[in-house]
């Protein structure tokens, strides 16, 4: 099957209509989740290299990409009951789930909700326990800088769109590739005024902070599933807007706070589930099965065939 041509179809469940792509495959199903404001195209390059051992899928959840944006479900129960139909839908009795980002509260939701249809856990980047992360960013002192950019008209094309996301999300623009490309295709629209803007609603989005990330205690699971965590050591990207006075007080809050806090999540990680598999991506990135596709893949190849 061509890499960057799966699949696209959709599945009405849970009273929505969800899309989803199929790289097709044998064996075992190996469903992607996505993490906020990502759907199933970000994965159009590195989920296709599974499919000479697994029956590959990638699900776009509700609110996001070509799925229906319905104004309400996006607790977590609603969310694992949309995967789980969906897998219903397709016949999937049991899965390997791998999940980026906001995906960790899905993975680890599920495990708890459904422990007896999941076969392996892999979590890229993504973490199910968030709620001190906000009171950590909130010591960054980059928040109180307001960095001065020449005005740019609202973008009316799509190269115009993705010349100011790669501007201003300079992560992205490091290494941007023609998945981004599709992917954001798929995740922008065209307002009655002909302006391109994101199609996720801010409701949306304030709803799945809140209900993932605020507010969201794991639950316990019971039954041992084998994982695997991915996290991309990392710190952000700083351009010639910042000076050198700044980049220091970055760099000074990135040791004494970010690292500290990094170092806490993976311990804690590993006491909860210690027989968990964890994988520190030095000078790692967010979206680390893009930037570091090789090293992602064979490792978790590896997990995956054990």
């Amino acid at each position: 099957m061509n890499r960057l041509k799966p699949k696209s179809d959709f599945v009405h469940v849970n009273g929505i209509r969800l899309h989803y792509l199929d790289w097709g495959g044998e064996g075992p199903a190996l469903v992607f989740l996505t993490g906020m404001g990502s759907s199933a195209y970000i994965y159009n390059s590195f989920a296709p290299r599974f499919t000479d051992r697994f029956r590959v899928l990638a699900l776009t959840r509700r609110g996001h990409g070509d799925s229906d944006y319905p104004e309400t479900g996006y607790d977590p129960d609603t969310l694992v009951a949309d995967i789980r139909q969906f897998m219903d839908a397709l016949h999937i009795k049991k899965v390997v789930l791998a999940g980026h980002s906001l995906a960790g509260v899905e993975l680890t939701h599920f495990a708890a909700t459904h422990p007896e249809r999941v076969e392996k856990l892999i979590y890229l980047d993504a973490l199910d326990d968030r709620r001190r992360e906000a009171a950590v960013h909130a010591q960054n002192p980059l928040n109180k800088i307001q960095i001065k950019r020449e005005q740019s008209a609202p973008p009316r094309t799509f190269e115009e769109y993705i010349a100011i996301v790669k501007r201003d999300v300079p992560e992205f623009a490091a290494i941007w590739n023609d998945v981004w490309e599709e992917e954001f295709r798929h995740s922008v629209r065209v307002n009655e005024d002909g302006v391109y803007m994101d199609k996720m609603p801010d409701s949306v989005g304030e709803q799945l902070a809140r209900h993932l990330i605020a507010d969201y205690a794991p639950p316990k699971v019971e039954t041992i599933i084998p994982r695997l965590y991915f996290f991309g050591q990392r710190k952000r990207i700083l351009t010639d807007n910042y000076t050198e006075e700044q980049k220091a007080a970055y760099e000074k809050f990135y040791q004494e706070v970010m690292q500290p806090y990094f170092n806490s999540v993976v311990a804690e990680i590993q006491a909860r589930f210690p027989n968990a598999k964890i994988i520190v991506i030095p000078n790692g990135h967010h979206y680390c099965f893009i930037a570091q596709e090789d090293q992602v893949h064979d490792e978790m190849r590896k997990f995956l065939l054990e």
